[in-house]
């Protein structure tokens, strides 16, 4: 019986190390109300073909306080029926602070018909760091 409650101490306590490393290292991961997608468009390239693509491009600003470095956009792609076909997680990295906005794309993930076969989407910011 005491071995067990040895292991289980001798496992938690490198894992309380761990813990203290990811809160002190400085980068606190930020709500996504701090962020605000400012425009997006939805833009399809060689309709028709089995080479279709479909990529949502936009602008986020940042509206909080912080600094940030790092943001991830959600994309979540819908066919005419209202059917989610797939969702997406992409970056858009801050290499400027100093500007307002930064640019960033999330492509639909496959070709061809499938691709043809999105009609709508949602956007949401994810993190921001």
């Amino acid at each position: 019986m005491h071995r067990r409650a040895f292991l289980a101490c001798a496992v938690l306590v490198p894992v309380s190390g761990c813990l203290d490393f990811l809160e002190d290292n400085g980068e606190e991961i930020t709500e996504p109300g701090d962020v605000e997608i400012v425009w997006d468009d939805l833009v399809r390239e060689n309709p028709g073909t089995e080479d279709e693509r479909v990529v949502v491009w936009g602008a986020v600003r940042n509206v909080g306080d912080r600094t940030l470095s790092y943001i991830e956009i959600r994309a979540t792609f819908f066919d005419a029926d209202g059917e989610e076909l797939e969702t997406v997680i992409e970056s858009a990295t801050v290499e400027d602070d100093s500007r307002e906005q930064w640019a960033f794309d999330v492509e639909f993930p496959r070709f061809g018909e499938d691709a043809a076969d999105v009609s709508t989407y949602e956007l949401e910011p994810a993190t921001g760091v």
